[in-house]
C-alpha cells in the first residue's frame, strides 16, 4: 500500500473520531441542560471549526436551522474576535438573529480551543432556550426589540472568568432565570469538554495542527457533492407554495438552477417581510434550503463547509425570506422549515424518484405561558413551556410518509409526563389523527389529537404559531392533500393559527396537526 493511501486512511479514522468528539460535545448540552426542549428534544446543535471558521464536523444531533445557521455564526464570531485576540479558557456569546441562528431564543457560544498552549480549532454550539423575555416565544412582536433580550457578540468568558455582569443581565430579562442561566452554563461546559476531547484525539494522533484534516474533510466531501450534480439533469425549475401568513396568505415563490459545478436556489418573487414575527433571516433560509437539496442530492455526504459549498442560495433582501433588522422573526421557523417542501417541489421533475409529497413540515409547538403554584409552594410562580409537537410527513417514493414525525427539523416530541411536571397543563388525550394523510399510490405521515386543559383555577396562554391550517399539505403526481391542521376549544371555539390567545381555566385546547400529501393517482 502507498504512504498516500496509508495517509487517506489515517485521515478517514480520525475523521470518524471527530465526530466522535462533536457527540460528545452534543450529549453533555443535551444532559446537563435545564431546558426541556434541548434535554427531551434535543433542539441544539454542536460542531468543530478550523480557525478559519470552516465546519469540520457536526454530531448528529441537532436540527439543520441550528447546524447550517451556527456554520455562518462562526464567521461572524471570527469578525467580532479575531484569532490573535483569543485566550485559553475564553467563549463568546451571541443571541442575535443576523448573526445567530435567526431568532433571539437561541444562544450561540464559540469556545477556542488551545492545545499545549496552542491555538488550534474552535467549538461551537447553540441550544434553544423557553424564555427570553420581550413578548414571549410567539410570533406576536412588531419588532425584534419586542422579542426580549438581546445580546451582541460578547465575550461570556475571559480566560476562564465567567462575565457575571451579563449574567446578571440574562437572569434579570427572563421568566425563567434559573433555567436560563443553567442553559448558558450548560452551552459553554459542552464546547469545554468537546476541547478536552480533542486535545486527547491530538495526543493520540501526535497531531499539532487540524488544518491538513480540515482540507482532507473539505476537500473529499466537496468533490463528493460536485460527483453528485455531475450527474444530475442541468436546467432551470420553479415551485410555489402558498402558506396561512400571519393574517393573510403568502405565495412563497422558488427557482431552482443546476449547472456545472454548482446549484442555486433563488427565491425572487417571494412576498415582503410582514409585521409580524413570521419573517426569516437568511442565515435561517439559506440553512433549511440547502438541507433540502443534500437530502435529494447528496444525503450519504457528510454535512461541513465542503459538502455546503457548491449549495448557493439567495433571496431578495427585505422579503419575508431574507428579513432585515429591525423585522420580528422569533416565529422564523413557521416559514423556514417549509422550504425543503419548495426545494423538491423544484426537483419533482428532473427527480422525481427521490422527494416526497408535501408534508407539516413547520413543529406544532404549544407555546404556553402562565402562573401557578408546583406542590409544596407556597408563591406563584411564572411557567413558560414551548411543548414540541409535529404532524405528518408527505409520502415518498415507494413509501407512506411517517406519522406524527418532525421533518424537516428532527426534534424529538415532548414527552407528556415532562411537560406536565414542568406546567399545570394535563393532556387529556394525544392520539394519531387517523387518516388525516393525503391517499395516493403512498399515503401521507398522519397528524395527531391532543386535547390539553389545566390543573389551575386560572386562565394560561397560548402563543400559537401554527400553519397548514388554511392551506393544507398539497399531494404530487395525483396524490390528495393531507388533512388541515385545527386549533379550537373542545366547547367549539375556533382559535386563531397564529397569536397570543386566553384559554380560561375550564377550556379544554384542541390541536389536530395536520397530515403530509399523498404522492401519486391510485
Amino acid at each position: 500500500m502507498s504512504a498516500h493511501s496509508h495517509k487517506e486512511i489515517d485521515f478517514q479514522i480520525m475523521w470518524n473520531r471527530l465526530i466522535a468528539v462533536v457527540g460528545e460535545q452534543a450529549q453533555v448540552l443535551i444532559r446537563t441542560a435545564f431546558s426541556p426542549i434541548v434535554r427531551e428534544c434535543e433542539d441544539i446543535s454542536a460542531g468543530i471549526f478550523d480557525l478559519q471558521g470552516r465546519m469540520i464536523a457536526q454530531a448528529v444531533t441537532g436540527t439543520p436551522g441550528h447546524v447550517n445557521s451556527m456554520a455562518e455564526s462562526v464567521g461572524h464570531f471570527l469578525r467580532h474576535f479575531p484569532v490573535s485576540t483569543m485566550k485559553e479558557g475564553d467563549a463568546y456569546i451571541t443571541n442575535d438573529p443576523w448573526m445567530g441562528t435567526g431568532h433571539l431564543n437561541d444562544f450561540v457560544i464559540t469556545t477556542p480551543a488551545f492545545h499545549k498552549g496552542r491555538l488550534i480549532g474552535l467549538f461551537s454550539c447553540t441550544s434553544h432556550l423557553m424564555d427570553i423575555g420581550g413578548l414571549g416565544n410567539g410570533p406576536e412582536a412588531t419588532d425584534v426589540f419586542m422579542e426580549g433580550l438581546s445580546i451582541p457578540m460578547l465575550k461570556l468568558i475571559d480566560q476562564g472568568q465567567v462575565n457575571e455582569t451579563l449574567m446578571a443581565m440574562i437572569r434579570a430579562n427572563t421568566r425563567l432565570p434559573v433555567d436560563t442561566e443553567g442553559d448558558t452554563y450548560s452551552l459553554a461546559a459542552c464546547n469545554d469538554v468537546g476541547v478536552r476531547a480533542l486535545c486527547d484525539m491530538m495526543d493520540e494522533f501526535h497531531l499539532d495542527s487540524l488544518e491538513p484534516l480540515a482540507d482532507f474533510i473539505i476537500e473529499r466531501s466537496r468533490q463528493a457533492v460536485l460527483d453528485k450534480i455531475a450527474g444530475l439533469q442541468q436546467g432551470t425549475w420553479s415551485h410555489e407554495m402558498t402558506i396561512d401568513g400571519y393574517n393573510a396568505p403568502l405565495t412563497l415563490k422558488a427557482k431552482l438552477t443546476v449547472e456545472e459545478g454548482r446549484v442555486s436556489v433563488s427565491y425572487d418573487g417571494s412576498p415582503p417581510a410582514v409585521g409580524r414575527g413570521i419573517n426569516v433571516p437568511m442565515a435561517y433560509t439559506r440553512a433549511y434550503t440547502v438541507f433540502g437539496l443534500a437530502c435529494a442530492i447528496s444525503p450519504d455526504v457528510p454535512n461541513n463547509a465542503g459538502s455546503l459549498a457548491p449549495y448557493h442560495v439567495e433571496a431578495p433582501e427585505g422579503s419575508v425570506l431574507n428579513a432585515q433588522r429591525p423585522a420580528p422573526v422569533s416565529s422564523r421557523h413557521v416559514i423556514g422549515q417549509m422550504l425543503p417542501d419548495m426545494v423538491f417541489g423544484c426537483l419533482r421533475t428532473p427527480l422525481p424518484e427521490r422527494v416526497p409529497a408535501e408534508g407539516t413540515s413547520c413543529l406544532w409547538n404549544i407555546a404556553v405561558r402562565g402562573q401557578w403554584f408546583p406542590k409544596g409552594a407556597t408563591t406563584s410562580q411564572t411557567y413558560a413551556l414551548a411543548i414540541t409537537t409535529n404532524g405528518g410527513t408527505g409520502a415518498r417514493p415507494g413509501l407512506n410518509g411517517l406519522s406524527a414525525t418532525a421533518f424537516p427539523s428532527g426534534v424529538h416530541g415532548t414527552p407528556i409526563e415532562i411537560a406536565e411536571i414542568q406546567c399545570p397543563l394535563i393532556f387529556w388525550e394525544k392520539e394519531l389523527r387517523e387518516n388525516s394523510g393525503g391517499l395516493g399510490q403512498t399515503k401521507g405521515g398522519d397528524g395527531q389529537i391532543m386535547k390539553i386543559g389545566t390543573t389551575q383555577k386560572q386562565p394560561f396562554e397560548l402563543l400559537a404559531a401554527f400553519d397548514r391550517v388554511d392551506h393544507p399539505a398539497r399531494g404530487a403526481l395525483g396524490g390528495q392533500d393531507g388533512a388541515a391542521g385545527r386549533v379550537e376549544t373542545a366547547s367549539g371555539r375556533k382559535l386563531a393559527g397564529k397569536g397570543l390567545q386566553v384559554l380560561e381555566a375550564n377550556d379544554v385546547l384542541v390541536l389536530m396537526t395536520p397530515g403530509g400529501g399523498g404522492l401519486g393517482a391510485l
